[in-house]
């Protein structure tokens, strides 16, 4: 009789042997063949549907939560065993409207073009066939762990946030299957990102007969601008973008309203707070007589930073990869943010971009190299397998 480390060396190369990457690919060609943009509601959850079945393993109980507010479900898997639990997580919208960008083609470079075949059916694929092969060779049950696919996170996650924070509360640690970047590098670092909307309300008044009548909502509204986009500061990774600017009705009334809306990026939790903090006093300060000014929104997905334990878990994970042929490097700061950002300001660490690898995600160029959901696979095997006698 064996000792339990040469028992889970059996059983995690059992795991190992029993990956079957052409049923992940064949799986996210049926999920990218259906369009599931964010807001085709029926769509999304058609792909959740299949995603419901693909999932229904023995040792995974599953659940549904209503998106609503106009969105997809949201759908939660977890294992019964005890412990800190393991996030898995990803999401099944994507960015693209019905009759835009649609289908699955494969090349002879060993790629496949499509919506969702990168930015991450792929990437749901990678976790349901690690699961499965845990699953084959006994390990999937002896693991606390919980996978997450959102239905909204291509607009911020604006439904399933509170969800995910709920789950992941307390967690050991957060996987996040976002498209995987050259070379396999994995994602420790992503800009937190923010939205405010700025209203000025002031007084209309006729501009020959009546000018000092009026309060100039754009004139207030001019200074605030001007204010905000001065707190841009490249040193620190804070940026402050007026995107829109709307106001006035003609050229010869002095202008009763006007609004803009700011895009706000960060690096750490303490700026983005500081950061709206700053822009709400701007708002107080460009106010004028007869003119007030209302500040709207915040910061909507904190930062993930890189902490000592997040560095850990990619070294941890870095290792596995390695194992499997994979890069093992560590992607730059990146500007957008993931539902990795939910759950690393609840102190929890966290990883990101371990879907296949590929390119143009957002574009109607997107693909997936095939040839790397073999080796991703079995890297969250392995990894997976080196956590389960101490998650039990």
């Amino acid at each position: 009789m064996g000792t339990p480390s040469e028992s889970l060396d059996a059983a995690l190369g059992q795991a190992l042997a029993a990956v079957d990457a052409n049923e992940a690919i064949a799986l996210t060609r049926r999920w990218v063949e259906i369009n599931s943009y964010t807001a085709n509601v029926e769509g999304v959850n058609r792909v959740g549907a299949m995603l419901r079945e693909a999932f229904a393993l023995p040792s995974l109980s599953g659940q549904s939560i209503p998106g609503g507010d106009g969105y997809g479900d949201h759908l939660v898997w977890r294992t019964a065993a005890p412990g800190a639990p393991i996030m898995l997580v990803g999401h099944h919208d994507t960015v693209f409207p019905p009759g835009h960008f649609e289908g699955w083609r494969e090349s002879d470079d060993g790629r496949a073009t499509g919506p969702g075949a990168l930015d991450m059916k792929g990437g749901l694929a990678v976790i349901r066939g690690a699961l499965v092969a845990l699953e084959k060779a006994g390990l999937l049950a002896k693991l606390p762990i919980v996978i997450v696919s959102v239905a909204e996170e291509e607009v911020g996650s604006p439904t399933s946030k509170p969800h995910l924070e709920a789950l992941a509360k307390g967690a050991r640690c957060g996987l996040v299957f976002e498209s995987g970047r050259a070379a396999d590098a994995i994602i420790t670092r992503r800009k937190g990102v923010g939205a405010m909307t700025v209203t000025a309300r002031g007084k209309a008044a006729h501009a020959g007969n009546n000018h000092k009548d009026g309060a100039n909502a754009i004139w207030a509204l001019a200074k605030f601008v001007d204010a905000a986009q001065r707190m841009t500061d490249y040193a620190r990774g804070c940026t402050v973008n007026v995107g829109m600017f709307n106001g006035g009705t003609s050229k010869n009334t002095v202008p009763e309203t006007a609004s803009c809306m700011l895009d706000l990026r960060y690096e750490t939790v303490a700026d983005a707070h500081a950061l709206v903090e700053s822009l709400r006093a701007a708002a107080r300060d460009a106010a004028i007589p007869g003119v007030t000014l209302e500040v709207s929104g915040g910061a909507n997905r904190l930062p993930l930073e890189r902490t000592p334990a997040s560095a850990e878990l990619r070294d941890a994970y870095a290792a596995c990869a390695r194992d499997e042929g994979l890069g093992d490097g560590e992607a730059a700061l990146l500007g957008g943010g993931s539902d990795a950002n939910t759950m690393a300001p609840l102190g929890v660490p966290v990883i990101d971009g371990l879907g296949p690898r590929g390119a143009g995600f957002h574009t109607t160029t997107e693909y997936v190299e095939l040839a790397t959901f073999a080796p991703k696979i079995r890297a969250l095997v392995r990894f997976l397998g080196t956590l389960s006698t101490s998650s039990t």
